[in-house]
């Protein structure tokens, strides 16, 4: 008796530290450098009334919409001539099929990638309280995405309120929500999405933070750990500096991104 009580004992003491071990161990990890140019480029970067575009922030995959249909081939477009970042239609398309699912199935595309001659135009002809100035709208980063219904206004059909509750499954934010206009300086638009991706669109629903708040939370915190729909993540933000010098575990997927205001985020997936 005495001998099974002092084997259980040892083992009870070995998984003790066996799992101290592993819940407390430093993981290996390896510096990666950061080119400049990063910083102001990536799903994250803010562009606003403060933070213009940057000519290295332009995005290379615009596409036009009509030739690509069949990546969103239940979204109606009001123009045949939108053009839109391939990246983001997909994702686009992703939300669009499960949304349909669920019965709702009446979306319609205004406006997606607006390069700056066209933001210009529409500045003119629009003025100040509707339009931004060339390079001051996130439709010049190819990230954001003017969403329609033909059932009626985005903030009472049934399109505009699955997007509000759903939109963030598939990495993407209300932008410009009711209670924030002081911090994003714009009016509620309940037809204007913005692509940030995952986790990172999962943290500012749960947390009821437009992008300017994530941001300035990271800027503050430096770091956010996170689960979502089953992976871990780990997300750090770096202050630029010349040479920046990056923390990634080997192996492990990540993805950096800069937010046009000095710093970069770097994303691993644990």
């Amino acid at each position: 008796m005495k001998k099974w009580l002092f084997l259980i004992i040892s083992l009870i003491v070995i998984g003790f530290f066996v799992f101290e071990d592993i819940e407390f161990a430093e993981v290996p990890r390896m510096e990666v450098a950061v080119e400049k140019d990063q910083l102001y480029r990536g799903e994250l970067v803010l562009v606003n009334g403060e933070f213009p575009i940057s000519k290295q922030g332009l995005p290379n995959d615009i596409v036009l919409l009509e030739d690509y249909q069949s990546m969103a081939p239940g979204l109606q477009m009001v123009d045949p001539s939108i053009l839109i970042s391939r990246n983001l239609l997909q994702n686009l398309g992703l939300m669009i099929k499960d949304a349909e699912k669920d019965g709702i199935d009446h979306f319609i595309i205004n406006s997606a990638y607006r390069n700056l001659d066209k933001q210009a135009e529409l500045y003119e002809e629009m003025g100040a309280e509707y339009a931004l100035p060339a390079g001051y709208s996130e439709h010049n980063l190819g990230l954001s995405v003017d969403i329609g219904s033909t059932e009626g206004s985005m903030d009472t059909a049934a399109e505009g309120r699955w997007l509000e509750q759903n939109a963030w499954k598939y990495g993407f934010i209300l932008r410009y929500p009711s209670n924030k206009q002081e911090i994003t300086g714009i009016q509620y638009e309940p037809w204007h999405f913005r692509f940030v991706g995952l986790p990172h669109s999962a943290i500012m629903y749960k947390e009821d933070w437009v992008l300017e708040e994530y941001l300035a939370y990271l800027r503050e915190h430096t770091q956010y750990k996170t689960t979502v729909q089953g992976n871990k993540y780990e997300i750090t933000y770096y202050k630029a500096a010349d040479g920046l010098d990056i923390s990634i575990i080997p192996e492990q997927p990540y993805q950096v991104s800069g937010d046009n205001m000095g710093g970069v985020i770097v994303t691993v997936e644990l």
